[in-house]
């Protein structure tokens, strides 16, 4: 599987996100053999592995499909798997800072939105961009990311309601039910997270909505033959 990158800032992005990966992989296989109990970081050693096959996404996607996922999309994907998988998860994070979370939720829909302004590009493909109203992006990719993080929801409503795994936090950790507004505060919180998040590039993109370049270079693209 061949890597191309558009130039040497996703380049650098990519390598330096594969390094950390791979430092945070044997920080957790040191720890499997000098830290009890054990069973954490040999799951944890295990994440890491994945953590570091995601990395790649972006490729297989582009070899399965023919598509390009275009450089703003990979970096912010790779950012977030910084945050989420290596920083987050394999150093700790997001237990020794309990806002970890709420930062995750913040991060993925900046994300979203620059996916659906993807989807949104390759669907107009032929079309004039100049002559395509910026509002369409804006308010579209507002919107699926909003909806995406409305689906995370159902699906941690999901592995509650069949594994008890408390993914909403709507009990303590002892098991006692939380009663009334408190139960709601997790998951509203989260999707409050989530909207000031996808707003930060939505407002970003509000500012250049008059350039159409600008809304194009998210556009996925065919692969070169």
């Amino acid at each position: 599987m061949k890597l191309e990158f558009e130039d040497k800032q996703e380049k650098g992005a990519f390598y330096f996100l594969l390094v950390f990966g791979f430092i945070t992989l044997l920080v957790n296989i040191v720890k499997t053999f000098v830290v009890q109990p054990t069973e954490q970081y040999v799951l944890l050693t295990f994440e890491m592995i994945a953590g570091i096959a995601v990395i790649f996404v972006p490729f297989v996607f582009t070899k399965f499909t023919g598509l390009v996922f275009p450089k703003m999309v990979r970096l912010y994907y790779w950012f977030f798997i910084w945050i989420a998988v290596f920083l987050g998860t394999g150093l700790r994070l997001i237990i020794v800072i309990p806002f970890w979370d709420k930062i995750l939720h913040a991060v993925s829909p900046i994300l979203l939105v620059a996916v659906g302004y993807a989807i949104i590009g390759y669907c107009l493909r032929e079309s004039d961009f100049s002559k395509i109203s910026p509002w369409l992006f804006i308010i579209m990719g507002f919107a699926f990311a909003g909806l995406c993080g409305v689906f995370w929801e159902f699906w941690e409503f999901i592995c509650d309601s069949l594994g008890d795994m408390n993914l909403q936090r709507y009990m303590t950790e002892a098991g006692q039910p939380y009663v009334g507004r408190e139960a709601l505060m997790d998951t509203m919180g989260d999707l409050f997270t989530n909207t000031i998040g996808a707003l930060i590039l939505t407002v970003y993109s509000f500012t250049q909505r008059h350039k159409p370049e600008y809304f194009k270079a998210y556009a996925f693209r065919k692969i070169n033959k």
